[in-house]
């Protein structure tokens, strides 16, 4: 069950540059941006998790992160209809 609509997705430069150089599988980000929508955020400490659960009520930004096979810790930002996968120096 889907928790977030995700509406557009767009990658960053960065993001694509990696999953070029480092071969990383789309099924890999597809399989990422379903545990985002579905309200699994990864890596996110306890305060964030619950930043994102206040967030998802008010209808604001979304934000996971993940570690890639390749060892990138990459973030994924749902806000006001888009959904961005990112490197964190990105942002």
């Amino acid at each position: 069950m889907s928790l977030l609509d995700l509406g557009q997705i767009v990658m960053t430069d960065g993001v694509v540059d990696l999953v070029a150089r480092e071969r990383t599988e789309s099924f890999e980000l597809s399989l990422l941006l379903r545990r985002h929508m579905k309200g699994d955020w990864g890596e996110l400490d306890e305060h964030d998790q619950g930043v994102n659960r206040s967030n998802m009520e008010r209808g604001w930004r979304i934000l996971s992160q993940y570690t890639l096979n390749a060892g990138q810790k990459i973030w994924i930002i749902t806000e006001r209809g888009i959904t961005t996968v990112l490197l964190p120096e990105e942002y």
